[in-house]
C-alpha cells in the first residue's frame, strides 16, 4: 500500500520528516543505532508480557476481543489474534501498565510503548520481516523525538502528557513504514494522528494512564490504515494557526528540530533511558542516591530519622501520591520508592502490592520523607539533570549524609549492562510465560533481524491466560 495525500507546493519541517522516515534504507543507519532499537523492542516486549496479567491490561484486552476484528497479531496472555489497531491497543496498554518501560528527553515521552506495540501488530499482519521491523521502530522513535524536541519541555511542563500527545505520531509512522506509505502519505498519517492527540497527566495513578498509552498506539495504527487509503491529513499539522503548538504549546515549536532527519539519531542522544525499577522514572535519581548513601555508610531503615529530596519542579508535579494507597499510586509516590528500597533492599514488580505499601516498616519510613524544590534547580541545571536529585539523609543517631545524581542508572549517559537487559526481560516475561518460552522468544528477539517472517514469533510459547 502506498496511498497519497491532497498536500500541495513545498513539503514543510513535517512533510521533509516524513519523507525521510518513508524513503531511508537499512545500509543508511548507523549500527549503534539499530542496537538502541533493538534494545527497546526486548525491553519493551518484556514489560508488556509482565504487563499483560495487570488487571488494566486485562480489561484493554477483553474490550479489544470484542471491539476488534480478528487478524495476524498477537495478544499475549489471551489467546487471541486481532487486527492491528486492538492488538497495537491491548499491547500498549500492557507496555505501560507496570510503568516500567523507557523513556526519551526528546519529548519527555515514553516512546517504545507506543511504537513497539503497533510496530509489531502490523509487522505481524503483513507478514514483515525482523529487519523492516526494526527499521520502523527507528523511524517511529526519530519521527516521535524529533517532534518532542521541536514541542521542547514546555509542552510537558504545561501539564499535557506527551506520550499519550505524540505517541500516535511515533506509532503511525513505525506502522505506516510496514504498510509502504509513500512520502505524500507517510505526511497524511502524522497530520491525522497528530491533529487527533491529546492526553492530560491527570491520568497519573489511574487506569487511564496505560490506556491512554494503548489508545496511542491504536491511534496511530488508524491514522497509517487510513493514510493508505488515500485519507488526507494537515500537511502543516504543527504550525496551523489552529495547530498543534498554537493550541497546545502556546507557539512554541523549533522546526530546526525537523530538520536533517538520518544525521542527528535521537535514539542516541538524549538516548533511551531504560527503567531499572518499576515506578515513575522521576522517583530514579533519589533512590540510586539513598541506595549508594545506604551502602556506603552502613545504615538501615530503622536508623533513618529523616529524607529530604531537592528536586526540580517536573519530580514534584509527576509524584504527587505522598501517602499511596494503591499500587498505582505507589508507583508515583516518592515515599513508597525510598521506603521501599531501605526496607527491602530494592522496588520490584512483586513489591507493588497493597501489603507491602501497608508494611508498618515501610509505611513508618514514609512518613520521614520530604520533597521540595530549592533555589538551585534554574533551566541551565534542569536542562543537565532535567530529573535529577540532591537527596540528605539524617540518622537517629545524629550522622547526615548527602548525595546527588543528575541521571539515574539505565539511563542514556549510565546505561544497564546487556546482562542485566536480559535479566530483567526474564523477571518481566516469567510472569507469564514458562522458563523454556522465555529463553526461546528471547533467543528470537536477539536474532530478529535475520528473522524472515514476524507472523510466527509468539508461536509455541504457551502464553494464554
Amino acid at each position: 500500500m502506498s496511498g497519497a495525500s491532497a498536500g500541495i507546493g513545498a513539503p514543510t519541517a513535517i512533510g521533509r520528516l516524513a519523507q525521510w522516515c518513508a524513503g531511508f534504507t537499512p545500509g543508511e543507519v548507523p549500527p549503534e543505532v539499530r542496537a538502541v532499537a533493538r534494545n527497546c523492542l526486548v525491553d519493551t516486549l518484556g514489560v508488556a508480557l509482565a504487563g499483560a496479567t495487570a488487571p488494566v491490561a486485562r480489561k484493554a484486552q477483553r474490550v479489544a476481543g470484542f471491539a476488534s476484528a480478528p487478524g495476524a497479531a498477537a495478544v499475549p496472555g489471551t489467546g487471541l489474534r486481532l487486527a492491528p489497531p486492538g492488538a497495537a491497543m491491548a499491547n500498549g496498554t500492557a507496555a505501560h501498565a507496570l510503568d516500567f518501560d523507557d523513556n526519551c528527553y526528546a519529548g519527555v515521552v515514553h516512546g517504545s510503548a507506543i511504537i513497539v506495540p503497533a510496530a509489531l501488530a502490523v509487522a505481524q499482519q503483513v507478514g514483515a520481516s525482523g529487519g523492516a521491523l526494526v527499521d520502523a521502530i527507528i523511524a517511529g522513535s526519530e519521527a516521535e523525538y524529533a517532534l518532542g524536541a521541536a514541542a521542547t519541555m514546555s509542552l510537558y511542563e504545561k501539564g499535557w502528557w506527551t506520550t499519550a500527545v505524540l505517541g500516535p505520531v511515533g506509532a503511525a509512522v513505525a506502522a505506516g513504514r510496514l504498510l509502504g506509505l509513500d512520502a505524500q502519505a507517510m505526511d497524511a498519517a502524522i497530520g491525522i494522528a497528530l491533529a487527533g492527540a491529546g492526553g492530560a497527566k491527570a491520568a497519573f495513578g489511574t487506569d487511564a494512564k496505560p490506556l491512554l498509552a494503548g489508545r496511542a498506539a491504536e491511534a496511530g495504527v488508524v491514522a497509517a490504515l487510513l493514510a493508505a487509503e488515500g485519507a488526507s491529513g494537515p500537511p502543516d499539522v504543527a504550525t496551523h494557526p489552529r495547530g498543534f503548538a498554537a493550541l497546545f504549546n502556546d507557539g512554541v515549536f523549533d522546526e530546526s528540530a525537523l530538520e536533517a532527519p538520518g544525521t542527528r539519531w535521537r535514539l542516541l542522544d538524549p538516548g533511551i533511558d531504560v527503567k531499572r525499577i518499576p515506578v515513575c522514572l522521576s522517583a530514579h535519581t533519589s533512590v540510586d542516591v539513598v541506595a549508594e548513601l545506604a551502602r556506603a555508610h552502613g545504615f538501615g531503615a530503622g536508623d533513618v530519622a529523616r529524607i529530604v529530596c531537592d528536586v526540580p519542579p517536573v519530580i514534584v508535579a509527576n509524584l504527587i501520591h505522598d501517602r499511596p494507597s494503591t499500587p498505582q499510586q505507589a508507583q508515583f509516590s516518592m515515599p513508597f520508592a525510598l521506603a521501599a528500597t531501605l526496607v527491602l533492599g530494592d522496588v520490584t514488580l512483586s513489591d507493588l502490592d497493597e501489603r507491602v505499601i501497608r508494611d508498618p516498616a515501610v509505611a513508618a519510613l514514609m512518613e520521614r520523607v520530604e520533597m521540595h524544590t530549592g533555589a538551585s534547580w534554574d533551566e541551565e541545571t534542569r536542562r543537565h539533570a532535567p530529573e535529577g536529585a540532591r537527596v540528605r539523609v539524617e540518622l537517629a543517631d545524629g550522622r547526615a549524609f548527602e548525595g546527588f545524581r543528575a541521571i539515574p542508572r539505565g539511563a542514556a549517559g549510565d546505561p544497564l549492562p546487556p546482562e542485566a537487559l536480559a535479566a530483567k526481560f526474564r523477571a518481566c516475561a516469567g510472569l507469564l510465560l514458562p522458563p523454556g518460552a522465555v529463553e526461546r522468544l528471547l533467543a528470537r528477539l536477539d536474532a530478529i533481524e535475520t528473522r524472515a517472517n514476524l507472523r510466527d514469533l509468539f508461536d509455541d510459547l504457551n502464553h494464554e491466560a
